[in-house]
């Protein structure tokens, strides 16, 4: 095993230093980001060089049913070839015995990359910069909801208890009290982020009940998004020790405010090292423009992938801390796309458009593959905006079936994000939205049973 071992990141050798290593969790995410594949004897692992899945994987719906997206061949379920990442190696810390994690990449028989599989998706984008000389950073934010335990899909969601023993109030962003109450989850966190190697940069309570933020330092896209990937199991395993839930549900919680996870994003010019938004002297650059002018011309068609779900669509409300539309402003939270207080080196653009329910591979991807449009093709933005964006018109699509069409409709997108994996995500999310549209829910029972 010293083979393998010692190609691990610090983080996990120390985590299983003076240990006897039981369990190896060889995983990989789906297209709704949750982990799926196997965990095998750690003296097995050792003997392996890779493991297969079907392709099935990433037909799945969130339900559990089937989009017809296997082509040609049919739905025969074809091996992949799922290859460690040692790299991502990282210790699973709530399990009873000593045990980690590797995220796997996936390749089909020929040795080429599944163009599906989301994190595959990821690296072809970051590919794409690459091959122009340019290294993307992000820094992503993630919101999410501490929540009473739920078991009846029935009944409406409700804040935790707090550590007072009074449920979790809203309207209390930033307040060190309300992140107080929830003192013990917050300490499981930051031990498991500690012993995974994850840096948090803060945690902070946001307006809703119960509603936490954690924000990581910037870094590779790939990177970043594994850890995304990482925490959301994390925070679940942490949560569930203290007898409640965390959800990333966009909109858990009636009249409280939605989950994003916004997205920071930075270009480096690989040459020089320098921030490709800022000049020589530190003014903004026609990239900077370019970048902004490409989130603003293709977030609409990306919105499928940012925002997934039927449930994404209730967070875009006006005036609940969620943008309504695409203008662009400088330190203004009211628009989608904000462009943070900073200095030269470190300026970014940030996207305030996505959801913390998407899959972090996808939505980063589909992010940084709408400003990578938009440098390539030299586009200008809208002029910035100034005031209150509430009060404009919102020009984002607000079901999703029209997000649907309109990423059907996204050649260039596809050609960024790979032809195939647009065919795949299409075909599947019709699937799950054709689904959702055979429910019936208690609003359409209550108000339209006896009145029309």
């Amino acid at each position: 095993m010293a083979d393998w071992t010692d190609q691990l990141p610090q983080a996990a050798r120390d985590y299983i230093e003076g240990h006897r290593l039981d369990e190896v969790e060889c995983i990989i995410s789906d297209l709704p980001g949750i982990a799926r594949g196997k965990a095998v004897p750690a003296s097995k692992f050792a003997k392996q060089a890779y493991f297969h899945l079907p392709d099935s994987i990433f037909y799945q719906t969130i339900t559990g049913d089937w989009g017809e997206a296997a082509g040609e061949d049919g739905f025969i379920e074809r091996d992949m070839i799922l290859k460690p990442d040692f790299s991502t190696a990282s210790a699973a810390p709530w399990t009873g015995d000593w045990t980690l994690q590797v995220i796997h990449d996936a390749y089909d028989r020929d040795g080429d990359p599944i163009p599906f599989s989301p994190r595959n998706v990821l690296k072809r984008v970051v590919q794409l910069y690459k091959d122009k000389g340019w290294k993307p950073v992000v820094a992503p934010e993630m919101e999410f909801f501490l929540v009473a335990r739920n078991v009846d899909p029935a009944k409406g969601i409700e804040p935790m208890m707090g550590r007072s023993g009074r449920p979790a109030a809203a309207r209390q962003a930033y307040s060190m009290t309300a992140v107080d109450e929830f003192g013990p989850v917050i300490d499981d966190i930051y031990d498991f982020a500690e012993a995974q190697g994850f840096e948090i940069d803060g945690i902070t309570q946001e307006g809703g009940a119960g509603q936490l933020e954690i924000n990581l330092r910037h870094g590779d896209p790939v990177k970043l998004a594994d850890e995304v990937f990482y925490f959301k199991r994390l925070i679940r395993e942490a949560a569930l020790r203290h007898n409640c839930f965390a959800t990333f549900m966009a909109k858990p919680i009636e009249d409280e405010p939605g989950s994003a996870m916004h997205i920071h994003h930075s270009i480096i010019d690989m040459e020089t090292g320098k921030n490709l938004f800022s000049g020589p002297q530190g003014g903004e650059t026609d990239a900077f423009y370019n970048f902004i002018a490409g989130l603003q011309l293709h977030l609409p068609a990306g919105l499928a992938v940012m925002a997934p779900y039927v449930n994404s669509y209730r967070r875009y409300v006006k005036d609940h801390a969620a943008p309504i539309n695409l203008e662009w402003a400088r330190d203004n939270r009211t628009t989608g796309i904000r462009v943070p207080l900073s200095g030269p080196d470190s300026r970014r653009v940030e996207n305030r458009i996505a959801g913390m329910d998407c899959n972090p591979y996808l939505g980063i991807a589909v992010s940084l593959a709408c400003g990578y449009l938009g440098l390539v093709n030299q586009d200008r933005p809208r002029r910035q905006f100034y005031g209150d964006a509430y009060e404009g018109d919102g020009d984002i699509p607000q079901v999703m079936g029209n997000a649907l069409d309109l990423f059907d409709e996204a050649d260039a997108l596809h050609q960024v994000l790979g032809p195939e994996f647009a065919r795949v995500y299409s075909i599947v999310k019709r699937a799950e939205y054709e689904e959702f549209l055979q429910v019936i829910s208690p609003w359409e029972r209550e108000h339209l049973l006896l009145n029309v």
